[in-house]
């Protein structure tokens, strides 16, 4: 029996979601305004509580029990290793999740993991979808991420109406792995998109110009992006308290650039964006928002 029938009410829909961090909690809570039954889990269980609290929707004690009797399994945590942690053992997922459910991973990690999860999956008769997301913390917040997903199509197609609970857009790239590569692409054009971004605007701050007009006359233009949108002004400012932290950004560069060993290709740009970030973490900035690059240039 498929776990998402279009007769099935919302209400008799269960889910769990695993990892309650800046981007997994407000996702879980969209699922129960969505009308999901959810359950949560999260490492440290004070977290879980106050989400529990604010929801009304129960947590777990383990990732094992959080995934019990669950029709999806979604996973939102920090790397590969965290992942395994949650997935695999007495307590991971894998040893609760009944026949036919989804496994959905929205954790960003390399595409060798998807694969491995993949097989460890069907092993058990259960499905998997990579499923890396892109839009932060406040695409998460607002509902509006996008999601690059790996896996089979008609598991894809009974999911993503799901997605849609806290995402714009969430389209199939291909086999397992082929999400996570495409997250990849998107974290490798970010990169380059602020190194230009901080050259750009360190130009326009030596030569006197207006940053707010600056970004104004150029952001609906060719030049124009989300960090530009987003970013400019408040790198101008010496703002770097929030957003997206280098110290995951390395983490997601190092898997692109992993990658990029395996086709034989040299990312040239990438490689200095992530020598930038790692001097900027020895100075002590590697929670600040990856826009903070600036002040590596």
């Amino acid at each position: 029996m498929h776990p998402y029938r279009e007769d099935k009410d919302m209400s008799e829909k269960k889910v769990s979601f695993i990892g309650l961090g800046v981007m997994g909690y407000p996702m879980a809570g969209h699922l129960t305004r969505a009308g999901f039954n959810t359950t949560v889990y999260n490492r440290t269980t004070a977290r879980a509580e106050a989400w529990s609290a604010e929801y009304q929707q129960p947590f777990a004690e383990t990732p094992r029990e959080a995934a019990a009797n669950s029709d999806i399994v979604f996973v939102c945590v920090g790397n590969d290793n965290d992942v395994r942690s949650v997935i695999y053992g007495d307590d991971g997922v894998l040893a609760s999740m009944k026949p036919d459910s989804v496994l959905v991973d929205h954790t960003t990690t390399s595409a060798e993991l998807a694969e491995e999860l993949a097989t460890a999956c069907k092993a058990k008769g259960v499905h998997f979808i990579d499923a890396p997301v892109s839009g932060g913390q406040a695409g998460a917040e607002n509902g509006a991420l996008t999601i690059m997903c790996g896996g089979n199509e008609n598991i894809f197609n009974l999911v993503s109406p799901v997605f849609d609970a806290y995402a714009k857009q969430a389209v199939l790239l291909g086999e397992n792995g082929q999400g996570q590569r495409c997250k990849m692409v998107n974290q490798i054009c970010i990169a380059g998109i602020l190194q230009g971004l901080s050259e750009g605007l360190l130009l326009a701050q030596a030569s006197g110009l207006n940053i707010e007009q600056v970004t104004n006359v150029l952001k609906h233009g060719a030049a124009g992006s989300w960090q530009m949108e987003n970013r400019a002004v408040t790198m101008a400012q010496d703002k770097f308290d929030f957003g997206f932290a280098i110290d995951w950004m390395r983490k997601d560069l190092g898997i692109c650039l992993d990658e990029a060993k395996r086709h034989d290709l040299t990312l040239s740009l990438t490689q200095e964006v992530d020598s930038k970030y790692a001097s900027l973490q020895e100075q002590g900035l590697g929670r600040m928002d990856t826009s903070v690059l600036i002040k590596a240039n």
